[in-house]
């Protein structure tokens, strides 16, 4: 990659943070090239089948071109989420200026790439609707090297579990493409969120006491972010987080509820996933909590239980009133209280 100059950087020098994150970047597991050339064929064979096996269940996307994923290691996967970050964040975050412009950017740049370095090993698959070359159908990316070493972690059946991760990425690629008006929105509050951190930004003392305290009071999973929020950028964030919630509960209880009949070994595979995705060592927990991973492990469980119970109550064709508008999405404090939200739109 050639450098940015000056005038060309934003807030966060991506090309340094994807140099960063390259440098980084931990080896796969070790498997031998035949089996990891059928694990790319399967794994571009699976997710067609799982998008229709996908929109069986939930009838989003109906009449829409069938499209591949595209199989990725880890140092192209964080190229790949760099390039999505930096189109979805760039325009609406402040950009520095002066002679210390370019020190910013390039220091925002490490740190970026050190967290994309550690996420490298983790993501399984990602569905990005804001790639910049892929129009309005996005990018879904299947990490191959993490499939394989989750499924060797995990001892259940390959196949099994590639279709399973399949079921969860097309999941995320029907929300953002069978729902038109989803992905401006996402991008809209975003850009809302983001554009509001340069003036009301918390100082830094504050955001390290409030941090200690927190932690000293076991208040539970939290990352940074929750912490630097003025009242107007916690109603923001409040509904980006009801919205993620709502996405990555939407895809876990799709990849479970298609059955038995698509995936033999699901609810093994569930139990066992579960179990890994609270484990680690204790720098791994950690870093988990600051970078508010925990958070998100705790959101899917909440995603899934209020998916879960509105399918129960009213159907899958009850449920996929929520993608009526915005409006009809669920609030944060809703999504704990799911009957809250049926009484509201479906009273």
């Amino acid at each position: 990659m050639n450098g940015a100059t000056e005038a060309e950087l934003g807030p966060v020098d991506w090309e340094l943070a994807v140099t960063t994150a390259t440098r980084l970047v931990r080896p796969g597991p070790v498997i031998g090239k035949d089996e990891a050339d059928h694990v790319v064929g399967r794994l571009r064979e699976l997710a067609p089948q799982a998008e229709v096996h996908v929109r069986e269940l939930t009838t989003l996307g109906q009449g829409l071109p069938l499209l591949p994923g595209e199989v990725v290691d880890r140092p192209a996967w964080v190229a790949a989420a760099a390039q999505g970050l930096a189109a979805l964040t760039g325009p609406s975050m402040p950009r520095p200026s002066g002679p210390m412009a370019g020190i910013l950017a390039g220091t925002a740049g490490v740190q970026a790439g050190v967290v994309l370095a550690f996420l490298s090993s983790r993501v399984l698959g990602q569905y990005d609707p804001f790639s910049p070359n892929e129009q309005l159908a996005g990018r879904l990316l299947l990490v191959a090297p993490n499939i394989v070493g989750a499924q060797q972690a995990l001892d259940v059946p390959d196949d099994d579990f590639r279709m399973w991760v399949c079921l969860h990425e097309c999941t995320h690629r029907l929300q953002f493409t069978g729902v038109p008006w989803l992905r401006r929105y996402f991008s809209e509050q975003v850009t809302a969120l983001l554009s509001s951190m340069d003036d009301e930004r918390a100082p830094l003392s504050d955001v390290i006491r409030d941090f200690r305290t927190k932690l000293r009071a076991g208040d539970g999973p939290m990352s940074l972010i929750d912490l630097i929020q003025s009242p107007q950028q916690k109603l923001l964030l409040d509904k980006l987080i009801a919205l993620s919630t709502l996405l990555e509960g939407h895809a876990d209880h799709v990849m479970d509820a298609v059955g038995p009949s698509v995936v033999p070994s699901v609810s093994t595979i569930r139990t066992r996933f579960s179990a890994r995705r609270k484990g680690g060592g204790l720098l791994d927990r950690i870093l988990r909590t600051v970078l508010g991973v925990e958070a998100k492990v705790r959101q899917y469980e909440e995603g899934a239980e209020f998916t879960s119970y509105v399918v129960e109550r009213v159907g899958m064709d009850g449920f996929n009133a929520i993608w009526t508008s915005a409006e009809t999405l669920p609030t944060r404090a809703e999504i704990t209280e799911p009957m809250s939200w049926l009484r509201r739109v479906s009273p």
